[in-house]
């Protein structure tokens, strides 16, 4: 047979020898890849761990494969060292995700960005950590199309190697405060400085007490963080806007209890605001203006 294919083929005896050789090495691994992934990868429950792993083993098997056909035709790697040199190289070239993951967990078990029980935002993620495992770790979201920074009821896992790509901020560590602001329009022909001294006292009386806790934490974050503010009490700032005075309530709350913060404030803006005939909350209308009616008072007449 190998003078037949010599002699018709054109083919020597030793590329002969190669072609077998490296299709018995093909069907070999092409036996090898089917039978892990029919019997040990489909066992994996976890759909996301099963891609990852198949497509690593996938990419180990092709290299090493690869390195036996380039040793049969060429004949290189005749040093062991080499030939282990380059398939650490492929090994860590093809496990370079799982790596990656790895070296993000050893990050926060040692470095702690973040915690079991903290809320974190990191990249467009925001939520509070449930769990924290070898490859990932899982988040339950606050936000997205839920106001105020409720839960969702979602549980997103991110891998541990996104926080060497994405910037993080954790809203828990150090200083459990963050200041959080609520708009009020009450309309131009309010009485505004009688209703910014309603909004004065009514967020000073409900959140007084949220400031000195504050200012206590800040102490003690300071010993670790540059963290400093001038300043800590509410304060209500005055701009205008299309459709009237914008009067906006700047204050301090607990990170995880902003929306019932605002319910509470809201709640007296509103019993304050209806006992006091000289004030409107400004909302989008159509009015018409009479200068003659409406004007300033002025020497001419037209």
């Amino acid at each position: 047979m190998t003078e037949l294919f010599q002699k018709y083929l054109g083919i020597s005896a030793a590329v002969q020898s190669k072609l077998l050789t490296s299709l018995i090495f093909i069907i070999i691994w092409w036996i090898f890849d089917r039978s892990v992934k029919k019997f040990v990868l489909e066992k994996i429950d976890d759909v996301s761990v099963r891609y990852q792993w198949q497509k690593s083993t996938t990419y180990i098997t092709v290299f090493i494969l690869l390195l036996i056909l380039t040793r049969i035709w060429f004949g290189a790697f005749d040093s062991i060292g080499t030939y282990f040199g380059l398939l650490s190289a492929g090994l860590a070239i093809a496990f370079q995700d799982l790596l990656v993951n790895l070296a993000g967990w050893v990050f926060i078990l040692t470095r702690k960005p973040f915690s079991v029980g903290d809320r974190i935002e990191i990249g467009n993620i925001r939520g509070d950590v449930i769990d924290v495992r070898i490859f990932q770790f899982s988040i339950i979201e606050i936000g997205n199309w839920v106001d105020a920074d409720q839960s969702t009821g979602r549980i997103i896992h991110v891998p541990n190697g996104t926080i060497f790509k994405k910037p993080q901020a954790n809203f828990t560590v150090g200083f459990e405060y963050i200041w959080n602001e609520i708009p009020v329009l009450v309309t131009f022909e309010s009485n505004w400085k009688k209703a910014k001294n309603i909004l004065t006292e009514i967020i000073k009386s409900k959140t007084l007490n949220l400031s000195k806790e504050a200012e206590e934490q800040i102490k003690k974050a300071a010993k670790r963080f540059m963290i400093f503010y001038n300043t800590l009490t509410p304060i209500v700032y005055t701009s205008v806007k299309d459709s009237g005075v914008m009067l906006t309530l700047r204050f301090l709350c607990h990170v995880r209890q902003r929306r019932s913060n605002e319910e509470i404030i809201w709640e007296a803006i509103l019993e304050e605001f209806a006992k006091h005939d000289d004030i409107d909350l400004a909302y989008p209308t159509q009015r018409f203006y009479n200068n003659l009616t409406e004007g300033k008072q002025s020497g001419e007449k037209i």
